[in-house]
């Protein structure tokens, strides 16, 4: 398997990763390691490779799973095993696992200066318009101490929105007009960056400490899933956790 690991700042007993599609039982279209149980995969292969996903984290319980929305709400992640309709989780608890799919839109991760809480978002361009980013801050007491890493997604050569998508981010904050590129000989038509999005919102927000990979899912169908590339395609999944072992080993 191959993961994309985060370059952050946060204490070392936070684990935060996103899978590729390298490795994995899937064949076809979800060729890989799929990880979504809802794009028409045989379930069978998605169990086997969440399994082979956990075994080979290390994890000793189930990640808490999402069924995601494109929304805003937030969720404190449970050793329950219970699926959620959420768009992001947060934990504070040791070993659990909190997890977002994506196959184009942004994972991004939180953790605070401590490393005592973690969580997750999926962004795509609703949830980054409607908030989904503000509502996970919440989560933590003092924005301005957490760190937040954003995971491989779309790039800004390959995300074409529409006008109207322009506009609803300009209508929240004046400086999103910096991240769409007009595309040429189609009126109306523009390429969007949503890591700069993302950016903008979180330093809106308060938070001081933002990293980015600045992967495009879209143009390395080698390693990535992408829904705008390829239409019917598998998910990676991003995760975070709290490593009760090396927070050990660093005391």
């Amino acid at each position: 398997m191959k993961y994309i690991s985060a370059n952050w700042p946060a204490p070392k007993h936070i684990k935060a990763v996103t899978t590729t599609r390298v490795g994995g039982v899937s064949d076809g279209v979800f060729a890989g390691l799929n990880l979504g149980d809802h794009v028409g995969d045989d379930s069978e292969k998605v169990k086997c490779n969440r399994k082979l996903l956990i075994d080979d984290l290390g994890l000793q319980v189930e990640p808490q799973w999402l069924s995601q929305v494109h929304g805003t709400d937030v969720i404190e992640a449970s050793k329950a095993g219970n699926v959620v309709e959420a768009d992001a989780c947060w934990t504070s608890e040791s070993g659990l696992a909190c997890v977002v799919m994506t196959a184009d839109c942004l994972p991004v991760f939180f953790t605070d200066s401590l490393g005592e809480n973690v969580a997750v978002a999926h962004a795509g361009w609703r949830g980054l318009v409607d908030g989904v980013l503000e509502n996970t801050l919440r989560c933590f007491a003092k924005p301005e101490e957490v760190h937040v890493w954003m995971g491989p997604a779309i790039g800004p050569d390959a995300f074409e929105v529409g006008a109207e998508v322009k506009a609803q981010f300009e209508a929240n904050q004046a400086e999103a007009a910096s991240a769409f590129e007009p595309v040429f000989g189609k009126d109306g038509k523009y390429l969007a960056n949503i890591y700069r999005l993302a950016e903008l919102r979180l330093k809106k927000a308060g938070v001081k400490s933002i990293s980015s990979c600045d992967l495009c899912t879209f143009g390395d169908s080698d390693t990535f899933y992408s829904y705008r590339r390829d239409g019917q395609t598998g998910r990676l999944a991003s995760l975070i956790w709290i490593d009760a072992n090396a927070k050990v080993a660093n005391v």
